[in-house]
């Protein structure tokens, strides 16, 4: 009997979930990750069912030495949520929610998606800044900033979140908020996986129950007006208005006309979470930017917002993705997209612009990791598609997007929206935040275990 099966099978004993190794009839289902494009063998993935098992797990994974991933909603793009010959931490068993109404806070466990907490607080007219995509978790989004539909009116994830309980590298539990372990609560907000991981999350909600959702498809010969009208209208929008810029390849919406299917158009996609009255009026400054070649305008719960993409971003696509921030989308930068935008390759494939202004600007940008409280822009370019075969050609449209964006972008990107061949960019990343994130790194995480992310090296 070798090493490691005795040490796994000692862990069994102290584990309330389950260990998982190669030879086990779960074991494929256990190492898969969101990007099919990684397809890796790890020697035993951990599924943690509370968190005193995360504690046992980190201590296992620090003494067995080499990879260590954490798994949440494992939507991590770079496929750092599972790894060859290394352990997994499966947190997506843990799922516990409870809500408190009265105070509108909610409390949530890392194997939550957004899905999940979303429909608990919906429940209660509640809701606080979530992803795109429901099937995300709400720890890797979280830990890296937190854009979303709600961004412009109620701030990031990370501005909403209250507290968090962390086990850090040496095994310990701690509760990283304002008031203890500061130093280790500021780091959380946008610094991503490296400094421990988190067991439960505490978010302050926002009294936002139903919204007006408006999708607009625009001809591509209308592109340039519609980010023009973009760049200028989301400056000043009145904060309820949450709303992106998009290139895509149309999907049989019921509201397209059939022979518009799978052609390429432009297109705002917007959120609404005031008075509906008035948001129709918002509605109404979009549509009036061209004729569309289709749109829907209507009032939806916020998970139903929340969810609406999702079929087009399923489980086990292939995945390469960059990202950017912008202060203005300056007429290169709309010159970049025209040339590019249009080019896009497949109907999941996605080309977003996120505002991230309005209430995200009023947090000083030393208050969190997150450093880019002065960019307007954030872009994605997420290439999806589903046969391997087309890797190459897809991955080259993203990587030419991107360099020509370049010129008319910042230094950095959201940490989220970044792929492995990335790493060079950490240090842009977080500006004058990059100092200080490594003295904590190396508080919390000396031997830099916690290192399967994008990753700050311990000072």
């Amino acid at each position: 009997m070798t090493t490691q099966q005795v040490s796994t099978e000692q862990l069994q004993e102290s584990i309330h979930g389950a260990i998982i190794t190669p030879d086990h009839p779960e074991y494929d289902d256990a190492r898969s990750v969101y990007n099919g494009m990684h397809d890796r063998r790890p020697a035993v993935v951990i599924r943690c069912a509370d968190a005193g098992d995360v504690i046992t797990a980190v201590s296992f994974a620090r003494e067995k030495g080499g990879d260590v991933s954490i798994r949440g909603g494992a939507h991590s793009a770079p496929g750092f949520s599972s790894n060859d010959d290394g352990v997994v931490i499966d947190l997506s068993h843990m799922k516990g929610i409870h809500v408190d109404p009265a105070a509108s806070i909610v409390r949530a466990e890392p194997g939550c998606t957004w899905a999940d907490l979303n429909h608990a607080t919906y429940a209660f007219g509640l809701a606080t800044t979530g992803g795109i995509v429901s099937t995300t978790g709400i720890a890797g989004l979280t830990l890296g900033g937190g854009i979303g539909y709600l961004t412009r009116g109620c701030g990031l994830a990370i501005d909403n979140l209250i507290s968090a309980d962390v086990v850090t590298a040496d095994g310990r539990f701690l509760v990283a908020s304002d008031t203890e372990n500061a130093d280790l609560f500021w780091a959380l907000r946008g610094g991503g996986g490296n400094f421990g991981v988190v067991t439960s999350f505490e978010f302050r909600l926002h009294p936002i129950k139903d919204i007006l959702a408006g999708i607009f498809v625009f001809p591509l010969d209308r592109a340039k007006d519609m980010l023009r009208f973009y760049r200028d209208y989301i400056k000043t929008a009145p904060e309820e208005m949450g709303a992106f810029a998009a290139f895509l390849v149309a999907p049989p919406f019921p509201f397209l006309p059939e022979e518009a299917h799978g052609g390429t158009y432009c297109a705002i996609i917007s959120c609404w979470s005031g008075e509906i009255d008035a948001g129709e009026r918002e509605m109404a400054k979009i549509r009036d930017v061209a004729p569309p070649v289709g749109e829907m305008v209507a009032p939806m719960p916020y998970p139903a917002i929340n969810a609406l993409f999702d079929e087009l971003l399923p489980f086990g696509m292939q995945n390469y993705w960059k990202g950017s921030f912008a202060k203005e989308l300056t007429d290169g930068a709309i010159d970049a997209h025209l040339q590019h935008g249009p080019q896009i390759p497949t109907v999941n494939t996605a080309m977003h612009i996120y505002p991230i202004n309005g209430a995200s600007h009023r947090v000083s940008e030393d208050a969190t990791a997150f450093a880019y409280r002065d960019a307007t822009f954030s872009t994605v370019i997420a290439g999806v598609w589903p046969d391997p075969a087309d890797d190459d050609k897809n991955v080259k449209w993203v990587r030419d997007y991107y360099q020509a964006l370049e010129p008319h972008s910042e230094a950095g990107g959201y940490v989220n929206f970044l792929d492995a061949d990335d790493q060079g960019r950490i240090k842009d990343n977080y500006k004058g935040n990059y100092d200080r994130l490594t003295q904590i790194k190396k508080k919390y995480d000396p031997t830099n275990l916690f290192h399967l992310n994008q990753n700050i090296q311990p000072a």
